[in-house]
């Protein structure tokens, strides 16, 4: 790199992400170092950092680790075999927002893996390597007011604070508002600076949802459950150990109209399943 302008963790994802494409680093390879990363690209290693994280959420890389260069991923398994989220999500989007009318119903906990796996379709729209007319994006997720059934603390005795809040609840509340301000935000810049037509609701299920739902222009449908797990984290000075999930570990099974009566079934159903949610026993949902 000549040096004459620092270049951003996205555009040295891009150039990777492409190097990828153009076979120039191929399955199996590993990458340089970050030291030799950054060397080449004229940044701080943080930069590098950034940028190997993002190809890691689109799937890009494996064995990624602080011991040794991360090695490029295998080629995504064919379409009927289940994979995380993260690797399943953003290519099925990505194809999604090829179609002049976009349409994306998303049944979740939080919208945290959603939002990631946008950042590719919006960026695209935004190159001008593609153009949709309209997107129409909906989202049920649970409602402030209900007791989750997930995640809660392990010892629920020794959990609430002084005020007798549930700093789980709390975590989990300020976590499905801040996302949902992120898309909201990412899909509203694609209106004001594309002219596309976006449209974007939220809206509370009055129950936890035991799995995820993607359902993309009423022909494909990806679920995947929820996978309960103990574990800690740290929040407000707090350790925190709960019972909780990650959802973008969660394998998605996915159905294609095309692929037969069976799979077209089982797309209409769950279709039909969110319209009902969105119409009746869900209200509009407070973004605190």
């Amino acid at each position: 790199m000549d040096g004459s302008k620092r270049l951003s963790p996205q555009e040295i994802a891009d150039i990777l992400r492409e190097r990828i494409r153009a076979g120039d680093l191929k399955a199996g390879d590993r990458l340089p170092t970050q030291a030799e990363l950054s060397e080449e690209f004229g940044v701080e290693r943080g930069a590098v950092r950034q940028a190997l994280r993002s190809l890691q959420e689109d799937g890009l890389l494996s064995n990624v680790s602080k011991g040794s260069p991360p090695r490029i991923a295998a080629p995504a398994p064919a379409h009927g075999e289940p994979q995380p989220t993260m690797v399943a999500l953003a290519p099925r989007l990505t194809r999604a927002f090829g179609e002049p009318e976009v349409r994306i119903d998303v049944v979740c906990h939080t919208s945290e893996t959603l939002m990631l796996a946008l950042s590719e379709p919006l960026r695209m729209i935004h190159e001008g390597r593609i153009r949709p007319r309209s997107i129409s994006l909906r989202v049920l997720l649970p409602s402030r007011n209900i007791n989750l059934a997930f995640p809660v603390l392990v010892d629920t005795s020794a959990g609430d604070g002084t005020d007798g809040a549930d700093p789980v609840h709390e975590r989990w509340l300020q976590m499905r508002d801040a996302q949902a301000r992120v898309l909201q935000h990412n899909l509203n810049a694609v209106r004001s600076t594309q002219r596309v037509d976006v449209s974007v609701a939220f809206r509370a299920l009055p129950f936890t949802p035991p799995m995820k739902l993607y359902l993309l222009n009423g022909e494909e449908a990806l679920i995947g459950y929820y996978m309960l797990t103990r574990r800690e984290e740290e929040w407000q000075s707090r350790t925190l150990e709960m019972y909780d999930v990650l959802g973008f570990e969660s394998l998605l099974f996915a159905f294609l109209k095309q692929d037969g009566h069976r799979d077209g079934a089982f797309v209409e159903e769950s279709q039909k399943w969110f319209d009902a949610l969105w119409e009746t026993i869900t209200t509009d949902l407070t973004l605190s």
